[in-house]
Parts: structure tokens; sequence; C-alpha cells
């Protein structure tokens, strides 16, 4: 499955050999843990001796790593320095960062960004205060965008051909009695993301989590990430509520006019109408 997603998207021009090696670093990630020549060669389908080429390649070049005590491969530290320098080209995340550490102090509760990567949230960065409730989150990881409220912000100024694209891709798979199931009410709901600036998660991905969350502008006025603070629904009630929307929002304008926004620097709406 996995050697399939790298081997039929780019078509004819994809350099296969280069593709098996990018599916097996894809393989450590998925699985998170080490992993034996078998179960490599099991699990991409191919012949030990292809994988067994593929590995040293990769292992020459710091890619993986391989274990003196049990022969298995892991990924290596190179991928690690990449990801370092990847992550220090991602302006929005350091520009965004004394933002939302602000945003923790005024509120308490913990606060995300994301950005909207092949139709599924990913988290770029996340801020926690002592006071808050513990959210099960990680930088790095990826949930699923029409239930979740950083998603729905993010969906909502998309094409929408790009919006049904996505979920004929990844459907909309019911997390809680909450999950919004339906493509026409899911069409309503970015509707009114949009009318009012903010995405709401009302116990959608969990039970007993609600989440608010704001799209972020950048200089092109195109949305390019959004932030959200997550807390339980006793933290996110009334008047509690009210003003952490202001305060999201608030952050999110100033994030955006950090960005170049220009809307947001004259005075104008930050869902840019």
């Amino acid at each position: 499955m996995i050697e399939k997603r790298y081997l039929s998207e780019s078509g004819s021009s994809q350099i296969r050999s280069v593709a098996k090696a990018l599916s097996i670093l894809n393989l450590f990630a998925t699985n998170k843990r080490s992993m034996s020549l078998a179960e490599i060669s099991k699990k991409m389908n191919l012949a030990k001796s292809t994988v067994h080429g593929l590995l040293s390649t990769l292992r020459d070049f710091g890619y993986v790593e391989q274990s003196e005590f049990d022969g298995n491969y892991s990924l290596g530290i190179t991928l690690f320095e990449i990801g370092c320098v990847v992550s220090s080209n991602w302006d929005v995340r350091k520009i965004a960062a004394p933002y939302l550490m602000k945003l923790v102090e005024e509120t308490g509760e913990t606060v995300h960004l994301v950005v909207l990567d092949q139709g599924e949230v990913l988290y770029i960065d996340k801020h926690e205060s002592n006071k808050s409730l513990k959210i099960v989150s990680e930088i790095g990881a990826r949930l699923p965008s029409h239930c979740t409220g950083v998603g729905k912000a993010l969906l909502a100024y998309l094409p929408s051909k790009e919006v049904k694209r996505i979920i004929d891709a990844k459907g909309l798979q019911a997390y809680t009695k909450n999950t919004i199931t339906d493509p026409l009410e899911l069409e309503k709901e970015l509707e009114r993301i949009r009318k009012q600036g903010y995405a709401e998660d009302n116990g959608e991905i969990m039970d007993s989590l609600r989440c608010v969350a704001v799209p972020i502008w950048n200089y092109n006025n195109k949305v390019c990430a959004a932030i959200s603070i997550s807390g339980s629904y006793a933290h996110m009630e009334g008047e509690g509520k009210q003003t952490i929307i202001t305060h999201v929002m608030q952050t999110a304008a100033e994030i955006s006019a950090a960005l170049g926004y220009r809307r947001s620097i004259l005075g104008g709406d930050i869902n840019g109408s």
C-alpha cells in the first residue's frame, strides 16, 4: 500500500528506485519503530536483495541506521537534520511563536498551529499551559480535516472543487455522534465559518473536547495556516468561550499582519470578507 502511494501518483516520469527508497522511509515513519530486512521486504512486496541494496544506500547517506545488536534498521540522523532545516524555513511557525505563547498566557489553554497537507491537518507547533487540560497531540501529528476545528477553518477557504476532492479522497468518517458526515451539512458549516470568521469543534473527534480555530492569512491574501485553542467543555462555555474566541481571533489577526496580510493591516475582517 505504501509503495503504491509513491509509485503511482507521479506518473511515468518517476524514477522507480528513488520512489522505492522513499517508500521505505515512509514505511519507517508510519510504523514508528525499527524493522528487520525481512519485515521491510514483506511489507514492501520486494525481494530481499532489492531492499538490502536500497537500505545500504540510505544507510551510507545517513537516512537510515542499522543496529549493531540485532541488525534492524531505523530512521537516521540525516532526516532529523533535514527536518530542522525545513522547520527553520517555515516562516509562519517562527513568526507565530511569540503570539502563541502570549495566547497561552492570556487564556491558560493549549494552543496549536497547523497547516493543511494532502487534505489532512498537520500540527506544526503546540504550546501548552500548566493549567490547561492535557491534550494528547504532538507536533508532526496528522488528523482528519472535516472533524477538527482547525481543519474546518482551513477547508472553509478552499475552492469548492478542492474541498470535494479532499472529501472524495479522505471520506467523512464518524468519530463521535457529533461528527459531520454529510457533504451538504459540511458545506453549510464551512459557509457559517466564513461568515463568522472562526470554526468550532464541538466534540466531533473526541467526545469531551472542544476547540475554537481561526485561519491565518499570508502576504498573498491566502489562508496558509490556522491556530486553535482546545479545552474541556467546562472551559469552553458561555462567557469563557466568547473570551477565548476574541483572543484567538485577535491573535490570528496579529500573526496574519506579521506575515504581510494587507487587509488585516488596513482594518479589514480577518476572514477576508
